[in-house]
């Protein structure tokens, strides 16, 4: 596996962003696409446990691919509160993601804008993601085919990414838009096509925004207990009809035969996924 570091940019606006960037799917991390946000001075630590602590949120560790009656549903549930105390000072496996926390606490959306650099943003669903030093997110392109600009906050967060022409590469699960290849400590013996993988990475800090163009795998490290905002965006009638079918052939196919098969399923996912990479 080769990495290279994403270029990061000051003053990066709409003409250029969409031809060197947007027009070439490349990634590109703004330094201040978020800069005249309120969020970016407002959202501490102590405000958010403040004004948004009685919330009940749900919450994943690393099992949550785990086949059986509990795949893909939350490990336990807890006060926003006390999770935002238990990430902030202690490494966790515990995740908080997908969950619209908007819809239980609308007066954040005052706090950020939708960018004006492309077109297509899905205003209806920005999403937060919370996680403890240490947490990861699985290798994995966004199932609705969406581009991403991921806005982190107060702390750091490690990004590796690969473009789609890598995707033989990555070990995808059937039926899914997973892989469950450890960037950090790729087992080789195991997975012995990553070695080939060219990708990218970043680390992102406190108001710093990465585009992640539509159809990316990456893969998610918290190097310090913290949270990011998700902005979508999809400008291709194409690449939403994909995410539809990903979407669908998710909840029906891979869903039921876990339901039906249990591990045995997870077996035969791996076994096809092997197949294809060494192909």
């Amino acid at each position: 596996m080769q990495l290279k570091q994403i270029e990061k940019r000051s003053g990066l606006g709409r003409e250029e962003f969409q031809r060197n960037y947007l027009k070439y799917r490349k990634p590109v991390v703004f330094k201040d696409l978020a800069a005249n946000w309120p969020a970016t001075e407002k959202w501490t630590w102590e405000w958010l446990k403040d004004n948004f602590g009685h919330i009940e949120v749900p919450l994943f560790a690393n099992d949550f691919h785990t086949p059986g009656k509990n795949y893909m549903v939350p490990t336990r549930k807890m006060a926003f509160r006390d999770f935002l105390e238990l990430i902030r000072h202690e490494p966790t496996e515990l995740r908080m993601f997908l969950f619209n926390i908007f819809k239980h606490a609308p007066e954040l959306t005052d706090d950020f804008s939708f960018p004006t650099i492309m077109k297509g943003f899905a205003k209806s669903y920005p999403f937060m993601f919370f996680g403890g030093q240490g947490s990861t997110v699985n290798l994995h392109y966004d199932i609705d085919c969406s581009s991403v600009f991921l806005t982190q906050f107060q702390t750091k967060k490690r990004v590796v990414l690969f473009p789609p022409n890598q995707s033989r590469f990555m070990y995808q699960h059937p039926f899914t838009v997973q892989s469950h290849v450890d960037v950090n400590n790729p087992d080789y013996d195991k997975y012995p096509a990553f070695r080939k993988a060219e990708g990218y990475e970043t680390i992102i800090e406190h108001g710093e925004t990465l585009y992640i163009p539509s159809t990316w795998w990456h893969y998610i490290e918290y190097v310090e207990g913290g949270y990011s905002l998700s902005l979508r965006a999809n400008d291709s009638l194409a690449t939403q009809a994909r995410g539809l079918w990903n979407i669908t052939r998710h909840a029906v196919v891979d869903k039921g035969m876990n339901l039906l098969l249990g591990p045995r399923w997870k077996s035969l996912k791996e076994n096809i996924a092997a197949r294809k990479a060494m192909a």
